[in-house]
Order: C-alpha cells, then sequence, then structure tokens
C-alpha cells in the first residue's frame, strides 16, 4: 500500500533525510507503527522491517498478516524475536533504514526466554553506535496505566520504561502517537 508524505520538513516533524535514530512510543492500537512505516517510506534508498514477534497464536497471526498487507512490496522483511543487537547492524551495513516493531514484544521474548534483560539491553544500546544507516524504533508506553497486580507484569513494566528511556537518550527525535497524531517529544 504506497503512502506519500512531503519531503523536507512536513507535519511529522521528521526531516529528510531520516536521523540516525528515531523512537516512535505509544499506546496498543496507537498508531504508531502505521506513523513509524510512513516515516520511513520517506526513505529513497532500501528498508528493512525487523519484525520481533513471535507468532504463537491466530489472533497474533492476524496482526502480523494485517501489518504485512499494508507495507509496500519493495520492503525487505527480517523476522528477529530475539538476536535484536546483531539484526540492526547487519541490516544497516548493507545500506537499508531499519524500521524495528516492536521493542516491546523483543522484550517479552527476552523475559520469556530468562535472559538476563540488562545485558540485553546494554547490548543493543552499544550496537546502535555500529549501525551504519537510520533506525526506527516501536515501543508501547506501558507505564501510563495501573500499577501490575503481579511480580512478572511489574518486572516487565519496569523493564520497558527503562529500556524506551534509554533509547529515547540516544535518539535524535522521539514521538509519542495517540489516536494517530504524533506528538513531538524531543
Amino acid at each position: 500500500m504506497a503512502r506519500s508524505l512531503s519531503q523536507g520538513a512536513g507535519p511529522t516533524g521528521i526531516i529528510t533525510p531520516l536521523p540516525a535514530i528515531t523512537l516512535v512510543l505509544g499506546g496498543a492500537r496507537s498508531g504508531k507503527s502505521l506513523y513509524a512505516e510512513e516515516v520511513l517510506d520517506r526513505h529513497t534508498g532500501a528498508r528493512t522491517y525487523v519484525a520481533t514477534a513471535e507468532i504463537r497464536d491466530a489472533e497474533m497471526a492476524a496482526r502480523v498478516q494485517f501489518h504485512r498487507d499494508r507495507r509496500d512490496p519493495d520492503w525487505r522483511l527480517v523476522e528477529e524475536p530475539m538476536a535484536l543487537a546483531q539484526t540492526i547492524v547487519a541490516e544497516t551495513e548493507k545500506g537499508a533504514a531499519v524500521l524495528v516493531d516492536c521493542l516491546t514484544l523483543w522484550l517479552t521474548n527476552v523475559l520469556l526466554a530468562e535472559k538476563d534483560v540488562p545485558a540485553e539491553i546494554d547490548a543493543l544500546e552499544a550496537a546502535l553506535g555500529q549501525c551504519g544507516g537510520p533506525l526506527i524504533f516501536v515501543a508501547n508506553e506501558v507505564g501510563l496505566g495501573i500499577v501490575p497486580g503481579n511480580k512478572l507484569a511489574r518486572d516487565f513494566r519496569d523493564h520497558a520504561g527503562r529500556l524506551n528511556q534509554r533509547i529515547a537518550a540516544r535518539a535524535d527525535h522521539v514521538l509519542f502517537v495517540a489516536a494517530g497524531l504524533p506528538l513531538i517529544l524531543k
């Protein structure tokens, strides 16, 4: 599905060429992924979509298919639920602009695999300095609701908040999407 945004500074606040790192935050079904795809559509070179979701049921399969169907066919797709640091370095070395959708699902995979979460986040952050092309990260903002009732959910919320803060600190642009509308944070 082709989309068009004007070149140069536009209503998104993103300029062309794309900045090195962009973080797009939002809630569930906020429009953050579609917004990130529209921003990456401004890139005139190769585009790689790094999907971190693991399809474990029919509902997730339908969500993934919905995302696939709306992207232009010239996007390269890399499905990588765990080795995100290595993947973004490898894909940007190939000259592509990379969209990672999403950091929150990647974090879920790391937690469920019982990996060392701080070490995995450190490795991801270190990889940012090795990338040769623009990156757009999509992540859920999960800290706006009530305090979860169990330890795993609280740990997840806390790790997600720290991950988002660290990527935001490194990012050139940070946006929050609500109801399909981007709010420029940085």
